[in-house]
């Protein structure tokens, strides 16, 4: 009888272990690993449309200067900040903070749209930025269509 009470216990603990304990509402839900939470994205249309409507957006550009010589998107703020691992890397950030200040959506570009936008996200939260304004340009900047929207 003690072996199948072990046996089951280990059974139990190995099931919530792979299926996990929270529920999925289908809202975004700020956990301690950024693969286990969701984030708001503005898809290379929206984004143009929003440009091209005069929409009150804010495009901040976290790719490298190289990067961001070759191609970034007109009206983005550039802040060089990608990867933003590193506390210099995320002080480029504090300093156009200030011009992120309003309610209006901040839509984050990074080169591929993913690592290096959810950290600026999870940064820029720490910061006093609602989460609800921030923004990822789905794709990136590399998958970005629109060719008369760049500057070179």
């Amino acid at each position: 009888m003690k072996k199948l009470t072990l046996i089951s216990a280990l059974a139990v603990s190995l099931i919530l272990v792979f299926t996990g304990c929270s529920s999925n509402s289908g809202e975004s839900q700020a956990t301690d690993s950024s693969a286990e939470r969701t984030f708001n994205y503005y898809t290379a249309e929206q984004t143009k449309d929003a440009i091209e409507n005069a929409e009150d957006v804010i495009l901040l550009d976290i790719q490298v200067e190289e990067e961001w010589e070759a191609h970034h998107i007109k009206g983005a703020i550039p802040t060089h900040a990608y990867p933003v691992k590193t506390d210099e890397e995320k002080a480029k950030l504090d300093v156009v903070i200030d011009d992120l200040q309003g309610d209006q959506p901040i839509i984050v570009i990074c080169p591929g749209g993913a690592g290096g936008a959810t950290r600026t996200i999870e940064y820029l939260e720490t910061k006093g930025i609602a989460p609800e304004r921030l923004f990822i340009l789905e794709n990136g900047q590399s998958k970005w269509p629109y060719e008369d929207l760049l500057e070179k």
